[in-house]
């Protein structure tokens, strides 16, 4: 009997073509997934670092808070035609720094007598509602706010507070 030739054996060293092929498409495959989570991995990296960076940036421009300067309580006649009427009003004005609070302090009898002209030409009706004195409030913020000296820059004065408000 006679033997069918057995296929021959690849040389030593030579690997099947049907293996080399594999061989090289995994390499390939696993070469390219490293190569796109590194670059992955380094834009999310420098992304954080941007965004951390402008966080820091938000942070640095905290609004500063501000400075409230008490006001001492005024006394004032108001303009009646109903008999004398009153107004005693105590207030704080709230600045934007201790550099705007050292100015007003500075020139108080000059901020006292404006305000003084603006609480006697009151009358009582126009100051006891809500409205009215939230009015008041504008015409104090407006009066504060003036320079004290011709040409110069105007007082910051964000808000006046109430701290007592008595009419008679």
């Amino acid at each position: 009997m006679a033997k069918a030739p057995a296929k021959a054996a690849p040389e030593h060293g030579e690997p099947a073509a049907g293996g080399k092929s594999k061989k090289k498409l995994i390499i390939i495959i696993a070469a390219a997934v490293v190569l796109l989570a590194g670059v992955g991995g380094g834009a999310a990296f420098f992304l954080s670092k941007k965004s951390a960076g402008k966080e820091k940036e938000h942070k640095v421009e905290v609004a500063k808070p501000p400075v409230f300067l008490p006001m001492e309580p005024f006394t004032v006649n108001l303009q009646s035609n109903e008999g004398d009427k009153y107004l005693q009003v105590s207030m704080t004005l709230q600045v934007e720094g201790q550099e705007q609070a050292d100015l007003i302090k500075a020139n108080m009898p000059q901020v006292r007598s404006r305000l003084l002209l603006l609480l006697s030409s009151k009358e009582a009706s126009e100051i006891i509602s809500t409205e009215g004195k939230e009015k008041l409030v504008e015409e104090i913020v407006e009066k504060t706010s003036q320079p004290f000296t011709p040409k110069g820059e105007p007082q910051k004065v964000g808000g006046v507070f109430f701290t007592s408000f008595v009419v008679q």
